[in-house]
């Protein structure tokens, strides 16, 4: 296929991928808004079923990752830990180096059957993002706007609210607060000298009061806590564009599941154990770049067929009326019935590509830029 025909037909396949994405997620938050009516009713009725819903919107960017550009994810665990994993709740810490941290994130999810009901720690903004942040806020997601003073007291009540939660869930926490970068690393690590810690070399120093509260709070409710990091083999450096372009990355994550009995309850010597936890971290992703592996039991838990199934459905669903449209549109030979139709597709692109510069390092959060330079001062 000669160059322009390959741009081509990618161009089509990201178009008709957006399509459905877009469509599909929009009429799933739609039903989301109906289900409001439940919560005064029958409070783990609306959670069940929401559960579901947001499993046919996160699905199918897991689908893009498992199926649509092949990526693999070994896992590397002990086996005893392995049995566990999706049979009870749990509070998951992950590395934050990647654009695509968080999809491999819902991808661990996805293999152990709580990609539906998984929790994450996200920032306030994108609650107010269509789809994924609108889908967030029926799954009963914690936000914060990052300032402590003013977050304590709604993280804590958010998280009060799950000790109830009917499905076992996964809490994802990037405790790092922010995507590593060089100029945040240094910052942070200028931190760590004027407080004393011991510096890290390929982690930022993690924020300790919210995984603090988050234990406090999900205490007697989780079972455990995930330390999980991930990295890519050959220096791969992932991006969200490039999955959707259907490039294929190699993953390895490690994860130790350590027993929630282990982490102290006062918040201070929770704190303590949060940094020694990072300096640990830190010497596997040392040993990772020496050796290339973790040291554990690699293993490749089995590809669930449910989030191509739940795609294949949106897109049987979806595209048949749009290329009947096409169709009709061509057929009516109006020049301004074509152009309103290309001018729409031109807006979902650009809607797409705005929620993929989101995850984008380049274009990421000045947070820990900011925030770090007034503790110093």
């Amino acid at each position: 296929m000669d160059i322009v025909g390959f741009l081509k037909s990618q161009f089509i396949c990201h178009l008709l991928i957006c399509y459905i994405f877009i469509v599909s997620g929009l009429i799933i938050n739609f039903i989301q808004l109906f289900t409001l009516i439940l919560w005064p009713i029958n409070k783990q009725l609306f959670r069940r079923i929401n559960c579901r819903l947001a499993y046919c919107i996160s699905s199918q960017m897991v689908m893009l990752l498992e199926w649509w550009s092949g990526t693999n994810c070994t896992l590397y665990t002990d086996p005893e830990s392995y049995k566990k994993y999706g049979k009870e709740n749990a509070i998951v810490i992950l590395n934050h180096n990647f654009e695509i941290d968080f999809l491999c994130g819902w991808n661990f999810c996805e293999r152990f059957g709580v990609l539906g009901s998984s929790k994450v720690l996200a920032k306030k903004e994108l609650s107010y993002m269509p789809i994924i942040g609108w889908m967030w806020y029926f799954l009963e997601i914690v936000f914060c706007k990052r300032k402590w003073e003013e977050d304590r007291k709604t993280v804590m009540q958010k998280l009060l609210n799950l000790r109830d939660y009917p499905e076992n869930f996964w809490f994802l926490i990037h405790c790092e607060g922010t995507r590593f970068t060089e100029q945040k690393h240094q910052i942070s690590m200028q931190v760590a000298e004027a407080k004393g810690l011991p510096k890290l070399k390929y982690h930022l120093l993690p924020r300790t009061k919210g995984f603090a509260v988050t234990v406090q709070c999900l205490r007697n409710v989780v079972s455990a806590v995930y330390d999980s990091t991930l990295n890519f083999r050959n220096n791969e450096n992932p991006t969200l564009l490039g999955v959707l372009n259907g490039k294929k990355y190699h993953a390895d994550l490690y994860v130790r599941r350590i027993p929630l009995e282990e982490v102290p309850e006062d918040e201070q010597e929770c704190s303590n154990w949060l940094h020694k936890l990072y300096q640990e971290k830190d010497a596997f992703q040392e040993e990772y770049y020496r050796t290339g592996t973790y040291p554990a039991v690699p293993v490749v838990p089995p590809r669930r067929p449910w989030t191509l199934l739940n795609w294949l459905f949106w897109a049987l669903l979806l595209l048949y009326p749009l290329f009947k449209l096409l169709i009709n549109m061509i057929n009516s030979g109006s020049s301004l019935t074509l152009a309103s139709f290309a001018f729409v597709i031109v807006i979902a692109s650009v809607g797409v590509r705005w929620m993929i510069a989101v995850t984008e390092i380049n274009k990421g959060s000045t947070y820990g830029n900011n925030d770090n330079k007034q503790k110093q001062k």
